[in-house]
């Protein structure tokens, strides 16, 4: 039986405790989105946002002549940094990941939330370029491919660069600058007080030049009114002024995207007197289907010569909670008086919209928004996009057969800092459901379905033998270690087993297909607030897959 994988990652020699484990085959695993923002449909001519639905932050985009690439940030899941091609801006195809090997993404014990921070791709004379931070274990550092597809380089460090966040900028003079987010100079003046950097970079060396970095801006747009988290900053030449756009205000409500400009890179940064150019914070709470958080953008120009913004948002329900993670949207933009406006204050931003002046589509795009059905049989040769896995281990975890795929049952659980037999994929929707077919788990085994933010807000549904049958159960994690909060012995699953899980805003629902074929509800109505960015914290959305574990 051949070991193929889609991560080289798990390329490492087994470990003797791996090698003895029990494993689990999975057949199959189904996802199916239906949001009611989702149903109506296209106009002629039209897209919708977000188009990245999903846990896709921090997006960051180039254009190579008639072709578009955009990667977003991936946090501590492998492989790191998801990269997609488009030709029309609103469809899109993924190319794989940026980060495939250890080399280039050691995540060893890393929290969920840890990990690759806001990349920035740009593309400059037939190379790419992708500038990245791994927080806690390397810092920043740059990578780079002819080809977006793949091989890229190994890892570039940058150990005069702090802080996190890094942009490369290629000016029309031949040099090259990096910006990126750090402390300010000298002690903060208050909780959120940060400053943007500006560094020299030698692209034939491909080093920064030493005692060239100084600070550009300080605190943000006014730093008597004490603005937080300025960040994710990139720069622009355009029409012979330097545009500086950042993040400012911090990852929640109150996110934003502010703009200054310089006619020099010497001289100071100026913020534009309208400034936010891009938020929803001031607009109520209450409205219909909100989207939040807006903030993190990144510009291209079309061939065509139209600007249009890529940003991060969420798509929230009850005001505030959203299981599904960062997005990636897409708006033009206007130009006002030399400033560059991604959005108008006190607009929604629209989940349909005139899409790009763009005489071209996207070959075989994979299916990123909107509401569909998706299903793997795990007959391919590689695992596809979808699938990511937490951290790196030491040894391989899972194989593809013939039958479906096998996963080790180890004896690392999800709410561990090593790296668990656990697979997921984007939970992509806030209605939803999935669900995984596998064959019975072998004594002191179990299996099932996850629905997972973190090691500490999470969801195991399970299936193990007992000492007097198959029991079925429920492991909740929500902020502590993980309880069992359902378990009962059943006699009436189906074989091969088939578990599901339904998510319905902030409720979720856990059922088995019995011997008849049909699915019977064990627990309905559970806590799924406890997923949400708003009480689990950090910066990731919820994944659904499979996992198996030594009991």
């Amino acid at each position: 039986m051949k070991l193929i994988h889609h991560l080289s990652f798990v390329a490492a020699l087994a470990t003797s405790a791996s090698s003895i484990a029990a494993s689990v085959n999975f057949h199959q695993f189904s996802y199916e989105g239906n949001d009611q923002v989702f149903a109506t449909p296209l106009k002629a001519k039209e897209y919708r946002n977000p188009i990245l639905a999903g846990f896709y932050p921090d997006p960051s985009i180039t254009r190579a002549g008639d072709d578009y690439y955009l990667v977003n940030s991936s946090f501590s899941y492998q492989p790191g940094v998801p990269i997609f091609h488009s030709k029309d801006l609103v469809t899109w195809k993924s190319l794989g990941h940026v980060l495939t090997t250890p080399a280039q993404l050691p995540l060893k014990n890393q929290q969920t939330s840890r990990g690759i921070y806001a990349p920035t791709i740009r593309h400059h004379k037939g190379v790419f370029y992708m500038i990245t931070t791994l927080v806690d274990v390397r810092g920043n550092f740059l990578v780079t491919a002819t080809n977006p597809a793949g091989p890229w380089s190994e890892p570039i460090l940058l150990p005069d660069i702090g802080g996190i966040d890094p942009d490369i900028f290629f000016d029309d003079d031949g040099k090259a600058y990096i910006a990126h987010n750090d402390g300010p100079i000298g002690e903060p003046l208050y909780n959120g007080h940060r400053a943007i950097w500006l560094w020299e970079f030698d692209p034939n060396t491909k080093s920064v030049v030493k005692n060239s970095g100084r600070v550009i801006v300080n605190g943000g747009t006014d730093l008597s009114k004490k603005p937080i988290w300025i960040e994710g900053p990139h720069i622009y030449k355009i029409n012979g002024w330097y545009y500086l756009l950042c993040a400012e205000g911090g990852t929640g409500m109150d996110h934003s995207a502010v703009i200054f400009r310089s006619k020099s890179l010497s001289e100071p940064f100026v913020p534009y007197e309208n400034n936010p150019i891009l938020t929803q914070r001031d607009l109520p709470a209450e409205r219909s289907n909100p989207i939040t958080t807006a903030g993190h953008a990144d510009l291209v120009q079309t061939k065509e010569g139209d600007w249009w913004a890529v940003f991060l948002a969420t798509r929230a329900y009850d005001k505030k909670y959203y299981n599904t993670g960062r997005e990636t949207f897409l708006l033009p933009v206007t130009w006002k008086d030399g400033w560059p406006v991604i959005l108008e204050r006190g607009k929604d931003i629209p989940y349909q919209l005139k899409a790009p002046a763009i005489n071209a589509t996207t070959p075989a795009p994979d299916k990123l928004s909107g509401n569909f059905s998706w299903q793997d049989n795990f007959s391919k040769k590689a695992l596809g996009f979808e699938w990511v896995s937490l951290r790196s281990g030491d040894s391989p975890f899972y194989q593809l057969t013939q039958a479906g795929i096998e996963l080790q049952a180890l004896t690392i659980k999800l709410d561990s800092l090593a790296q668990p037999a656990f697979l997921g994929r984007r939970q992509q929707h806030t209605h939803f459901n999935a669900s995984t077919e596998f064959e019975m788990p072998a004594q002191q085994t179990s299996a099932g379905i996850v629905a997972l933010q973190s090691e500490t807000a999470h969801y195991y549904f399970g299936v193990k033998p007992g000492a007097k049958g198959l029991e079925i159960f429920i492991e909740q994690a929500n902020k502590k270690s993980p309880k069992v909060i359902y378990h009962k012995r059943v006699k009436d699953l189906a074989q091969p087993i088939n578990l599901r899980i339904e998510g319905n805003a902030g409720k979720i629902h856990f059922s088995y297909k019995n011997s008849q074929g049909k699915y019977k509800y064990v627990l309905k109505n559970a806590d799924a607030k406890m997923l949400s960015t708003e009480v689990a914290g950090g910066f990731v959305g919820t994944l659904l897959g499979i996992h198996a574990r030594a009991e």
